[in-house]
């Protein structure tokens, strides 16, 4: 079943683009939940008619989305953690703190954008990916240090 996708979902695919789903993820979670519409002819031919018209508006979101990349690559975050005294981390490092950290140096960007690919287990510093446009993903960086 083809779907075109109203929203950005993690794993799936970003706003406007055309995909293939299993007919009952289609039918019963992405269509009604208004993330998605069923690709038929006419559907089809209105995206391809709002991605022309977008197509401006799309290359200076992206400039952004550069512009932010290039800022976040120079920033070192400081990410505060309870720590035992075998140097191992009570709990884990969410993304929710990474966000915040990034709010504190004046940075805003939507936890759910933000991933820790690594497991973090005790001090030191580590790398979160941050995927700010559908072509440009950076790397944060972030320090683990004691409470």
């Amino acid at each position: 079943m083809e779907v075109i996708l109203k929203t950005d979902i993690k794993g799936l695919g970003y706003k406007n683009d055309l995909v293939s789903v299993k007919p009952g993820y289609g039918r019963n979670y992405l269509i009604p939940q208004g993330f998605a519409l069923l690709a038929t002819n006419s559907n089809k031919r209105i995206l391809e008619e709002n991605i022309k018209q977008a197509s401006h508006k799309a290359e200076k979101i992206k400039t952004e989305a550069e512009n932010l990349a290039a800022q976040l690559e120079k920033v070192t975050l400081e990410v505060k953690a309870k720590i035992g005294e075998s140097g191992k981390i009570f709990g884990k490092v969410t993304t929710l703190q990474i966000s915040d950290a990034l709010a504190a140096k004046g940075i805003d960007i939507d936890r759910k954008k933000i991933s820790i690919n690594t497991s973090v287990t005790g001090a030191g510093e580590y790398e979160a990916e941050v995927d700010l446009h559908r072509e440009v993903k950076t790397n944060v960086k972030f320090e683990v240090v004691a409470e």
